[in-house]
């Protein structure tokens, strides 16, 4: 079951003062998560890349974290997704990605 991770911190404010925007963006999780072709698992990996090739600390270690809980995701199964942004996105984006990947590991 996919948890709801998909917004920032600010969201919560909008949850509390603006009901209707945060049932939009529930629904268009709602509406983007489907499993109908790709499962969750999978799609989870993809936004792992686009976040990661977005640089965006907080949003990487919270992909990486919510792909290990929710689905058991691995080290390699991560680093392996990295390559792939390595290739797309370049090299700051790759090893930002790795050292979050290994602070969330302890390692």
């Amino acid at each position: 079951m996919k948890e709801d991770v998909f917004y920032g911190k600010g969201m919560v404010h909008v949850k509390e003062d603006y009901p209707d925007i945060y049932e939009a963006v529930v629904k268009l999780n709602e509406a983007a998560y489907t499993g109908k072709v790709l499962d969750y698992r999978t799609q989870k990996l993809i936004a792992l890349g686009i976040t990661a090739s977005n640089s965006d600390d907080r949003a990487v270690k919270k992909q990486i974290q919510s792909a290990i809980n929710e689905f058991g995701v691995t080290k390699d199964e991560i680093v392996d997704v990295l390559r792939v942004v390595l290739l797309t996105s370049g090299n700051p984006p790759f090893v930002k990605a790795m050292r979050i990947l290994y602070e969330v590991l302890g390692d």
